[in-house]
């Protein structure tokens, strides 16, 4: 009895002894519940496949939040290996000198298979150098999309499959909502990057000079043209008029349309998780389709651009510990893994791979309009359409949409309203710059 009882001792030495042996892979994000529970879910399905490693995922609060936690972490030597950052803090973290270990170098170094040419190449593009080397892993990508109440549709008189696909339908749509006593016809979230970035690509006009901002830092903003101020004017006159509702800046006015108060939403197809789950407890039929578009405009529709965050790894850590991390990496990146977090979230699936084995499982013919957010991106970009890269990008958020919001309370123009957010934003781009050198 005493051998069986040491056997057994020592048994569990050794066994506490592998599980602390596995590297800790300490992985800061931005997803709140639902999706938060998804990324524990991913993690700890990765850690369950192997021993040598153990994510650790930890939320930090929302996207600005969380990129200030890891930038002071880096600066403070205690940074985190992987970082959550939203796409509009990409030139930040490229710019940032030694602080950040690109991720196909990382990949490459570590043996792990790694092809770039596996993704969605709008999505890939955006996380690139110019001579296309990948520097962050695309995680929960996004990009704009139209999602519709059709119950509200059918207490209009409108055909519930045959949604609006341009601005001048939308118009003339929301107007038969209203008549027919619908509290809000129109509203949209994150107004600068649907209704400004998104906007510009998607109509195939610049947003900023130097290819977005790709080509170099002195890069510009060019939102005053006749097709901005056009556009502007238009949402203004329909706010002023009761058929364009404005529910605030970020997200905010997501919960209007899953309220089923909304008729029409422009926003994230990440959002179409929650959509779903709110069409169920508020009992409404709702269908995605794409983003309108100004007919007649040369080029459009061209395609969207992303939203979301991608993964960047930070700098100096023991070649061990990013092993861990490339491991991690292909686990994210597999077919399998990016078609179910597409199909649970809305997110886009990042790989080719991935669409591919979601159309061939049927869940788009059980889910009409859940590719919608895919094929407005599985299109060559042009010069005007690759996506914004540029430094300060949330703080130019901020000043476009503080202009937008005077706009739409009809305290003063459209015009007027462009002109100072591309003077505000471009005072901020010159100080980057400048910052940069």
């Amino acid at each position: 009895m005493r051998i069986r009882h040491l056997v057994l001792a020592l048994a569990g030495v050794f066994a506490v002894g592998s599980s602390q042996a596995a590297t800790e892979i300490q992985w800061w994000h931005a997803m709140a519940g639902k999706l938060g529970e998804r990324v524990t879910e991913l993690a700890n399905e990765f850690n369950a496949s192997q021993t040598d490693y153990k994510v650790t995922p930890v939320y930090k609060g929302n996207y600005g939040e969380t990129m200030n936690a890891g930038i002071a972490a880096f600066r403070s030597g205690n940074a985190p290996h992987i970082l959550q950052v939203f796409e509009v803090g990409t030139a930040t973290m490229m710019n940032a000198k030694g602080a950040i270990q690109p991720v196909q170098a990382m990949m490459e170094a570590s043996g792990e298979k790694f092809d770039r040419d596996a993704y969605i190449p709008a999505v890939a593009g955006y996380y690139s150098t110019p001579d296309g080397k990948m520097l962050s892993l695309p995680f929960n990508s996004s990009t704009p999309v139209m999602h519709y109440n059709k119950d509200l549709f059918k207490k209009a008189g409108l055909d519930p499959e045959a949604p609006p696909k341009t601005w001048q339908q939308v118009l003339e749509a929301s107007k038969k909502l209203k008549a027919a006593g619908v509290e809000c016809a129109y509203t949209t979230t994150w107004p600068s990057w649907v209704q400004l970035e998104t906007f510009s690509a998607w109509h195939n006009v610049p947003y900023a000079s130097k290819n977005n901002g790709f080509d170099g830092l002195d890069a510009r903003l060019e939102i005053t043209s006749p097709l901005h101020v056009r556009h502007i004017t238009n949402l203004a006159s329909m706010a002023k008029d009761g058929l364009f509702t404005y529910g605030g800046r970020a997200g905010n006015a997501t919960s209007l349309f899953l309220a089923g108060q909304c008729a029409m939403l422009t926003g994230s197809s990440g959002d179409r998780a929650g959509i779903v789950d709110a069409s169920k407890t508020n009992k409404f039929e709702f269908g995605t389709s794409t983003l309108p578009y100004y007919e007649g405009v040369p080029g459009a529709p061209q395609n969207t651009i992303i939203g979301g965050a991608s993964l960047w790894v930070f700098a100096n850590k023991p070649a061990a510990e990013y092993k861990g991390v490339a491991k991690f990496f292909s686990f994210l990146s597999s077919p399998e893994i990016q078609a179910r977090w597409h199909q649970q979230t809305g997110y886009l699936p990042i790989t080719l791979a991935a669409y591919q084995l979601t159309r061939e499982s049927g869940f788009y013919d059980k889910n009409p309009g859940a590719d919608v957010s895919v094929q407005q991106m599985v299109v060559k970009t042009t010069d005007k359409s690759r996506g914004v890269r540029l430094g300060f990008l949330p703080q130019i958020r901020d000043i476009s949409e503080e202009e937008l919001e005077l706009a739409f309370a009809g305290k003063q123009s459209a015009q007027e309203s462009l002109q100072k957010a591309q003077k505000r934003g471009n005072e901020l781009l010159e100080r980057f710059e400048k910052s940069v050198k």
